[in-house]
């Protein structure tokens, strides 16, 4: 059974509990996890040898941080998780306003409860939650919402003369007292509110109204910003960053292993029998990284890592849906799936001018294109376009049978909604293609036997090899050449 927690100072004093600062429990409890090999931070991917190890160090240091980073790099994730390294539960005066030790009570209301109740003064217990606060920087944030103000209702109510500090309304930073207090998108606030936190974080006093007030406020200072956003929507004032101690750069996943293993945890699954096979996943997250890398992509604005949550989400409602609509229970990708996930990808990525001339749709189909092919080529050999040496030995094509069939003027047709009975005779029926997925994989699913014939017209179409052209939810596959004459054909 646990044993009760004191509820008055003088058992507080009984127990043998010592008052200690935010940062020096915060550094003993990190401590303690390090020796015991528990991880501080839960759910966080790729971070273990470059993010957490400068986090841990700033702890130890006692620093006040902040994280710089773009969009989507789990910065809030991390700063929520700070609380984690809290003790379980905090005594504080019962009453107080600004979570005040028992043994050192900093505001005249504290104060004054120990000196009339001494030992009787009654004590309650903060959990680590009720410790942690955050605040989202925006320009209309004021220096009353973040340190205080004056109460006139409070003082014509109590007849208290308007310089008493007990008048005083709290902000979020001086309730935050003995804990954590974050400020996410430090260069949204205003440089004349940043002014304000100077004093906070070097000398521990503050003013309301013109009133200094010198209040020892005990806490750990947290902040996050977008690297990039200080020449677009604010600045973090030179003397305020003077003042964070450590300035610690997260990173978006260096692997797609990372990226699935992200994407994976975070997706919210709606349908158990729906199975993706690996491939699949990782085309979806190279999508990300062919946009990372993509001159029509805004780089300075980044590509966050819920573009791969979403369209992993949109791949798996595409699925549900046919399967629903021709009651076939066809419950698995096909690449049309693939590029269903377009409006995940096109309204989460900033595009530079050049992007913009394109359209967002057109790039997003692009990157989807570029990010198949780049799975393509992890799985099978790169198709051959130059035209062989005559001098010497020509090499295998393993694509011929499947070049031959279209090049004998034979077209193949998909489209989203098609059933699955039409669309496994569709692919069986293109010559060369089953045999040429049976040599490099050992599928025994017929379903995945399928969506890898797909996937192989998809990579030679992105090699240049067929042609393929889209109507709506339609899909088209033929021979490069006659596609090219019948095209111009029609503009003669």
């Amino acid at each position: 059974m646990a044993k009760a927690l004191p509820k008055t100072l003088s058992e507080l004093k009984n127990s043998g509990w010592k008052s200690r600062t935010v940062k020096d429990e915060l550094r003993e409890n990190l401590l303690r996890k390090i020796e015991k090999g528990a991880k501080p931070f839960t759910g966080i991917v790729g971070f273990d040898r470059t993010v957490v190890p400068q986090i841990e160090n700033a702890i130890l240091s006692k620093h006040n941080f902040i994280l710089l980073g773009l969009r989507g790099q789990a910065k809030s994730r991390i700063i929520r998780q700070l609380d984690n390294l809290l003790d379980e539960s905090l005594p504080v005066i019962e009453g107080t306003l600004l979570n005040e030790d028992p043994f050192n009570p900093i505001s005249p209301m504290g104060k004054k409860l120990i000196a009339e109740q001494d030992g009787k003064t009654p004590i309650v217990w903060l959990s680590r939650k009720q410790r942690f606060n955050e605040k989202l920087a925006t320009p209309d944030v004021s220096i009353a919402d973040l340190i205080g103000d004056i109460d006139p209702i409070k003082a014509a109510r109590e007849k208290l003369d308007i310089s008493n500090e007990e008048v005083i309304h709290w902000g979020i930073i001086p309730r935050t007292n003995r804990g954590i207090f974050a400020i996410n998108e430090l260069p949204d606030l205003q440089p004349r509110i940043q002014v304000g936190l100077l004093n906070i974080l070097e000398e521990n006093d503050i003013q309301v109204r013109g009133f200094p007030l010198r209040l020892p406020l005990d806490m750990l200072l947290v902040f996050t910003a977008n690297p990039e956003d200080y020449t677009n929507r604010g600045n973090i004032i030179t003397p305020l960053k003077d003042r964070i101690d450590s300035q610690i750069l997260t990173h978006y996943p260096k692997t797609v292993e990372e990226a699935k293993e992200i994407t994976l945890s975070e997706f919210s699954r709606h349908n158990e029998k729906i199975r993706i096979p690996d491939f699949v996943n990782d085309i979806i997250e190279e999508i990300s990284f062919q946009a990372r890398a993509s001159e029509y992509v805004d780089q300075t604005s980044g590509v966050s890592a819920r573009v791969s949550i979403s369209a992993y989400e949109n791949l798996q409602s595409n699925i549900e849906r046919r399967a629903l609509r021709n009651q076939d229970n066809d419950l698995f990708p096909r690449v049309c799936d693939i590029y269903a996930v377009i409006p995940s990808v096109s309204g989460k990525i900033e595009l530079v001018y050049e992007g913009e001339q394109e359209g967002s749709v057109i790039v997003a189909q692009n990157l989807i294109g570029q990010a198949l092919n780049a799975v393509f080529l992890q799985y099978f050999p790169r198709p051959r376009k130059d035209r062989p040496d005559p001098d010497r030995p020509t090499p295998e094509n393993p694509y011929e049978a499947i070049v031959d069939y279209f090049a004998a003027g034979k077209r193949l047709e998909l489209s989203d909604d098609m059933p699955f009975a039409e669309y496994k005779k569709c692919l069986e029926d293109v010559a060369g293609l089953k045999a040429l997925v049976k040599k490099h994989f050992d599928v025994k699913d017929k379903r995945e036997m399928l969506l890898r014939m797909e996937f192989v017209l998809e990579g030679l179409h992105h090699n240049n090899v067929i042609a393929r052209e889209t109507e709506d939810t339609v899909v088209r596959y033929a021979d490069v050449l006659s596609d090219m004459l019948r095209g111009m054909e029609g503009t003669a």
